[in-house]
C-alpha cells in the first residue's frame, strides 16, 4: 500500500470515529436532559414525533409456557411452573419494549448461495411496577400470562438506565 493511501485510510477512519462520537452529549446530565424532554406532553415538542410508547398510558406484554414441558413429574407443580416461567416470557416482552433489543445477525454466502443465517438477541434492563394482568390457561398444555406497565414507571427506569450507562463512561 501506498504511503498516500494508507494516510489517506488513516485520516479517514479517524475522522470516521471522531464523527461517530459528536453526537453524544458532552456529560450524564445532558442523557437525563435528553430523556426528561422527550418524556414532555406534545405542545412540547412541536416539531419531534412522540415515541410511541409514549402515547399509551400503560405498555402490555404476553408471555407464553407450555406445561408439558416443565421440569416436575408431578401435574399440577408442572402447572405452577408453568405459570412462573409465562411470567418472565412476559417481563423480557417488558424490557424488549421499554429498554429495545440487540441483534446480532451474521449470514454466511459463497457461490451466491446462502451457506448460514444466524442470529442472536439479547435484552437487558430492571422492570419494576409490573402488575398481572391475566393469567388463562390457553389449552390443556398452554398457559398465557398479561403484564402491564404504567408509562410513568417506563420513564423512571430509562432514566435509571441512562444514568447507569453515564456511569460505566466515567
Amino acid at each position: 500500500m501506498s504511503k498516500k493511501l494508507h494516510t489517506a485510510a488513516l485520516a479517514a477512519a479517524f475522522s470516521l470515529i471522531t464523527g461517530a462520537c459528536t453526537g453524544l452529549p458532552p456529560n450524564p446530565s445532558a442523557h437525563q436532559e435528553a430523556a426528561a424532554e422527550a418524556a414532555k406532553p406534545a405542545g412540547t415538542n412541536a416539531g419531534m414525533m412522540k415515541p410511541l410508547l409514549e402515547r399509551r398510558d400503560a405498555i402490555i406484554a404476553t408471555g407464553y409456557a407450555v406445561i408439558g414441558v416443565q421440569n416436575n413429574k408431578n401435574a399440577p407443580q408442572q402447572r405452577i411452573l408453568a405459570i412462573r416461567a409465562a411470567k418472565i416470557d412476559a417481563y423480557r416482552s417488558l424490557a424488549e419494549q421499554v429498554y429495545g433489543l440487540y441483534l446480532d445477525a451474521n449470514t454466511t454466502v459463497s457461490e451466491q448461495t446462502v451457506l448460514s443465517d444466524t442470529f442472536r438477541t439479547r435484552v437487558e434492563g430492571v422492570i419494576y411496577g409490573a402488575t398481572i394482568t391475566s393469567i388463562n390457561p390457553l389449552n390443556n398444555d398452554t398457559y398465557e400470562v398479561t403484564l402491564s406497565l404504567d408509562r410513568s414507571a417506563v420513564n423512571d427506569m430509562r432514566l435509571l438506565y441512562l444514568d447507569h450507562v453515564a456511569s460505566k463512561r466515567r
